[in-house]
């Protein structure tokens, strides 16, 4: 069938694009209504263009509304809170806070800090980080010479707060940033409070990588009527970071692979975080990158070390001095480094989620960044999980022929067994499981005895004293049978 015009007369019936109809160009930090002082800091900061987490949250901040974001970590989203909020505190006043943000992890409290002070640099605002891990002496001093915007954890929130150290009145703003780790972390029923006893009417932002059913309840809860920014998908990850699999049979397997890409690939992996399940495990790996590693330090942060050297180590990771720096999930969302080379994941997350913000530590601010993740065969349920969570497939990659396979230890094995195991059990709820208790099995009218679940034997004595066994009446021992004989005589 022939088109009922042809190409050519199409054409000549398009009207060409004029030059006042061509694409907006993008808007500038200049557009928003922010004041002089922010704009310059903007500059300064090296801030050239808005993200678009920041042009669609902003304006909205600036207007008023209740805001729930949606957002990947390296987007520019403590900037998009930050500049509204800022905006509106304006300069500094009386002696209480006016806005609180609220973050999971001292890190991430820090980061924010820093971020918040730096966007403030041409104001005389007041801004402060609370958070555990030091004693709260030397911050309750800090809180008693005033503050406009205060950065908490929510424990440690909490804990000033009851000691009667903190004026919560006047709150205007609060940003909860990170819900979905909060909510991890077991935060919320210390948000549940900290809600109850800040006014009620403020605004509010909350911002979140992904969007589990629980971040949503808690969104119900304390947003009026908010406006959603979502950037992209909910658990997305970024597309400027390649991720890589590899199918590993065991722990000493996976330090040979480590070995093999460190060597390899030492030109192009400068500055390498390495995730692990277990402090013990970080603890493993940090050791054996100390001896095998290439040349650049190691470093190693997770809830044993003490906060001065967790700082140490993430300052120097910053400033290139720590080239391989070696963190439990503690780290996951209270580092930004935009010039992370690779993301190693030793041991796949058990909370998918964090799978996100382990690899969202690479590939920030533009960068091309790599995660590699390293699975044995227990491990493999989860990733294909994790895929399930992330909507795309991880490419897998052999094992080098250079890496040398070694054989799974008994221990090992029984413990990826026993998670094999319990995976299985909660799929499949009629399960009992290889690894379950065995019962002797009891006939009807026998008696059980309490302690050891088995049939109660009759005669049994309570006391078997040595090699020496006791032969007296009715369970007495020897000496008991023969004063009960000479009563009897007398």
């Amino acid at each position: 069938m022939e088109p009922l015009i042809a190409p050519e007369e199409n054409a000549l019936h398009t009207p060409a694009l004029a030059p006042a109809e061509t694409a907006p160009a993008a808007p500038a930090f200049a557009d928003f209504k922010l004041n002089k002082q922010l704009l310059t800091a903007v500059v300064e900061a090296g801030f050239t263009l808005p993200t678009p987490v920041q042009i669609q949250t902003i304006p909205l901040l600036l207007a008023g509304h209740d805001v729930l974001g949606i957002a990947q970590t390296g987007t520019g989203k403590t900037a998009a809170f930050g500049l509204p909020l800022l905006m509106k505190v304006k300069y500094a006043q009386g002696q209480n806070p006016r806005a609180l943000v609220l973050a999971p992890t001292r890190e991430l409290a820090i980061q924010i800090e820093k971020h918040l002070l730096a966007l403030a640099t041409g104001t005389d605002l007041r801004i402060f980080a609370i958070f555990g891990g030091l004693g709260p002496k030397t911050q309750i001093e800090r809180i008693r010479q005033g503050l406009d915007v205060l950065v908490a954890t929510p424990g440690r929130l909490l804990e000033i707060y009851l000691k009667g150290e903190l004026v919560l009145k006047d709150i205007k703003t609060l940003v909860m940033d990170e819900a979905d780790k909060m909510m991890d972390m077991g935060f919320m029923p210390q948000i549940r409070r900290i809600l109850e006893i800040i006014p009620s009417k403020r605004q509010n932002a909350l911002f979140s990588a992904t969007m589990p059913d629980r971040v949503t309840r808690l969104s119900e809860e304390f947003l009026e009527f908010p406006m959603r920014v979502e950037v992209t998908p909910s658990a997305r990850t970024a597309s400027t970071v390649a991720q890589s699999l590899y199918e590993v049979p065991n722990l000493l397997t996976k330090i040979n692979l480590l070995h093999h890409l460190l060597h390899t690939h030492q030109d192009t992996m400068t500055r390498v975080l390495l995730f692990c399940r277990t402090k013990e495990h970080a603890d493993q790996v940090a050791h054996f990158l100390e001896r095998k590693a290439p040349l650049g330090e190691v470093r190693v942060i997770h809830g044993n070390k003490g906060q001065n050297a967790r700082l140490r180590s993430m300052d120097g990771f910053k400033a290139g001095e720590v080239r391989y720096l070696v963190a439990t999930d503690v780290a996951a969302r209270g580092i930004d480094v935009p010039q992370v080379s690779h993301v190693i994941n030793f041991d796949v997350p058990i909370i998918y989620d964090d799978y996100v913000h382990r690899i969202g530590r690479t590939g920030r601010a533009l960068h091309i960044g790599a995660a590699l993740t390293f699975a044995n065969e227990a491990e493999m349920a989860h990733v294909l999980e994790i895929e399930k969570l992330i909507n795309q497939t991880i490419t897998r990659v052999p094992l080098p022929p250079e890496v040398e396979i070694e054989e799974t230890p008994f221990e090992e094995k029984q413990v990826m067994a026993r998670e094999l195991d319990e995976r299985r059990k909660r799929v499949e709820p009629e399960y009992q499981g290889a690894f379950h208790e065995r019962k002797e099995w009891i006939k009807p009218g026998e008696t059980v005895d309490k302690r050891t679940g088995k049939v109660f034997e009759k005669g049994q004595k309570k006391s078997q004293k040595g090699s020496k066994q006791n032969p007296g009446k009715k369970g007495a021992s020897a000496p008991g049978a023969k004063a009960l004989k000479r009563r009897g005589q007398r």
